[in-house]
């Protein structure tokens, strides 16, 4: 017989899970000279793919980066082979929101950057991460 106002008992999820991927070697992303100022670029990507590192179960989603270009803006094709790379790699959806937002932002110092994943629902659950360059540094964050 089950206890009324019993703790429902969930899986633990270690430190080895939570980095999954975070330090995986992923394809560098290509830029080019951005000849132009104040304007906004904004890439969707519809068929990102990854993998659950706890369960293995794949999840689907779309990416948006938006970010206002500097120097530098992204090559499409060098951002597809990245993005795609994600693939097979086991990592939470909130990681890889904010790992593709640091590459993006090593990658060309935008003004500021915007990275959006809408992910597909997975239990009946729908999530959406979104991160923000540059960061703000707040009390308690630990740097990756």
């Amino acid at each position: 017989m089950k206890k009324k106002n019993a703790p429902i008992k969930a899986d633990r999820y270690g430190e080895r899970e939570a980095r999954a991927g975070l330090d995986a070697l992923l394809p560098d992303i290509a830029t080019f000279p951005n000849h132009f100022r104040d304007y906004e670029i904004v890439i969707d990507i519809p068929e990102f793919t990854s993998v659950c590192p706890k369960t293995g179960l794949p999840d689907f989603g779309t990416v948006t980066v938006r970010y206002g270009p500097a120097r530098r803006c992204l090559e499409l094709k060098s951002l597809k082979e990245y993005i795609l790379a994600y693939r097979n790699l086991g990592i939470f959806q909130e990681n890889a929101v904010n790992r593709i937002l640091e590459d993006v932002a090593r990658a060309c110092r935008p003004v500021w950057a915007v990275v959006r994943g809408t992910f597909n629902p997975r239990g009946g659950i729908t999530s959406t991460v979104e991160a923000r360059y540059p960061r703000k540094r707040g009390a308690g964050e630990k740097p990756r």
